[in-house]
């Protein structure tokens, strides 16, 4: 399993405000609150409504559980890829195993903007159909498990889409494009520029397990373009995104006004 991924966004924490991003294997545990000098967490939530101690995020093979420190507060763990899906882990509850491949856990405050962090989950398992029924060996594993349903796919097929569309060697999408291109588009709204660059990082990162950058890379900008280089690269090479996929995008820009247009 590749591990989980916790993502604190800018303005949520206690440390400046600072973004914080966690990465836990299997057997790993991050706890999460105000926290003090008596009672250290590795993520700090900036508000005085949030326990010193609120919770914990620990990590299995296949899953992770979210354990619930307060007396009071329930706490709500969102599906922002579905169509309003949660589930809610009452006080007190330890190890509320979550189901959800990216996860959006929410904490209530007392002003108007709760506290709220995100986890992308391990891969997901799943049998392999040419075994089903036979009880010996072991299981077979998906090389790039992706859900073709969730958000980071979308991404994935925009950043996908100008080679696919056009065989030359084009440029791969920037970030504001993908915003561009995909606004209004998915369940949960729109994507903000910082969204699309967690999904990118999540595909690179745990999905298709791109190596980290080569060290002498001149530049940040030209960092961030290779990674999506890989991405793309990898992705076309295996035939994980395919033409099929494009179905998945909205109509390209003026298609449909050239649809409408009269015949002449």
């Amino acid at each position: 399993m590749s591990g989980v991924v916790v993502h604190l966004p800018q303005g949520s924490g206690a440390d400046g405000g600072e973004p914080v991003t966690l990465r836990l294997g299997p057997g790993e545990v991050a706890r999460f609150g105000r926290g003090s000098p008596t009672t250290p967490v590795e993520l700090r939530l900036d508000d005085d409504a949030v326990s010193r101690l609120a919770g914990e995020i620990r990590v299995t093979d296949d899953h992770w559980q979210l354990t619930n420190h307060s007396t009071s507060h329930s706490y709500l763990v969102e599906n922002p890829e579905g169509a309003g899906e949660y589930l809610r882990v009452q006080p007190r509850r330890v190890g509320a195993p979550i189901p959800f491949e990216f996860s959006r856990v929410v904490l209530p405050t007392r002003s108007q903007v709760p506290v709220a962090f995100q986890v992308f989950a391990p891969d997901h398992v799943y049998l392999d159909p040419d075994v089903m029924g036979v009880l010996w060996g072991s299981r077979t594993v998906t090389a790039y498990s992706l859900d073709e349903t969730a958000t980071y796919f979308l991404v994935l097929v925009a950043l996908c889409e100008p080679r696919l569309r056009d065989q030359s060697r084009v440029a791969v999408p920037t970030t504001p494009q993908i915003v561009e291109r995909l606004n209004g588009h998915t369940t949960s709204g729109a994507l903000t520029a910082r969204a699309i660059s967690s999904h990118i990082d999540y595909l690179a990162e745990q999905k298709l397990r791109i190596g980290p950058p080569d060290v002498h890379d001149p530049g940040k900008a030209d960092r961030r373009n290779g990674k999506r280089e890989e991405i793309v690269g990898l992705a076309l090479r295996f035939g994980l995104v395919r033409e099929e996929h494009l179905a998945l995008l909205p109509p390209p820009a003026g298609a449909a006004g050239r649809e409408r247009q009269p015949a002449r």
